[in-house]
């Protein structure tokens, strides 16, 4: 393998192994939505951060073989650190390593939890450990836009929990796919054991209150009659295959 595209491959992998799957823990989230399209968002609860690329094999030849002045290619663990390593043969080294692998983690994660506490809507972003945090959320607005949560570049979530889109001029579409186990198969097999483990984490409540009309909505049960309007209410367990999803007739 030429030195150059071994650096291609190690770049690929590393921006691969930067991004985070970030999924429900314990939660409640509710979702207010009236017909005049002014709108209440609340999550209160877990999430769970994890590595997209710790599952991944490694690509044809990555770790097989020397360079030209004797340094081993890197894995996909040491791209995560580094761009090119030395070969750790000693026990010793390799505890030193792991070491520097965890505070690298605990780092990542609390730079995670940073970037979520700068963000509007947060009232509480805090890092419990073991790549858990605790979230207090809550942001009002008016759906003349589509809104997603949660969604920070910085922290490089790409999974929203909760998308409202809106569709043609009087309809808005409520999907939560974080709130069940279809992320798992829609994300393809990158995906590897972090969607198994995300998936047994989840249990909570998630609430749609609406004035609007219901149009569809996928909860077996239905809406119940409530003094603000009609209720929705999903259970999320780790048996949630369908994303709970409603759409909504809204004023244009």
């Amino acid at each position: 393998m030429s030195v150059l595209l071994r650096a291609v491959t190690a770049l690929s992998a590393a921006l691969l192994l930067s991004a985070c799957l970030v999924t429900p823990g314990k939660f409640d989230s509710t979702l207010d939505i009236h017909a005049d399209r002014s709108f209440t968002f609340t999550y209160k609860g877990e999430i769970i951060a994890s590595d997209l690329g710790k599952d991944l094999p490694g690509p044809d030849g990555l770790g097989d073989e020397s360079d030209d002045d004797g340094v081993a290619p890197t894995t996909q663990d040491s791209v995560y650190r580094t761009a090119r390593v030395w070969r750790i043969k000693d026990g010793a080294a390799e505890q030193s390593f792991a070491n520097r692998k965890d505070a690298g983690d605990d780092a990542k994660m609390q730079a995670i939890a940073t970037a979520l506490a700068k963000e509007k809507g947060f009232r509480a972003a805090r890092y419990l450990g073991d790549h858990k945090f605790e979230i207090d959320y809550a942001i009002s607005g008016r759906l003349d836009h589509a809104f997603l949560f949660p969604f920070n570049t910085d922290a490089q979530i790409v999974l929203p929990f909760v998308a409202v889109e809106l569709r043609g001029a009087d309809r808005v579409r409520v999907k939560a796919p974080g709130f069940s186990t279809s992320y798992d198969k829609s994300q393809g097999p990158s995906m590897g054991g972090s969607g198994d483990d995300a998936a047994k984490a989840l249990d909570g409540t998630f609430t749609l209150t609406t004035d609007a009309e219901i149009v569809a909505q996928n909860q077996e049960d239905g809406a119940q009659d409530t003094p603000q309007g009609k209720r929705i209410v999903w259970k999320v367990t780790p048996m949630t295959a369908d994303a709970p999803s409603a759409t909504l007739r809204v004023r244009p």
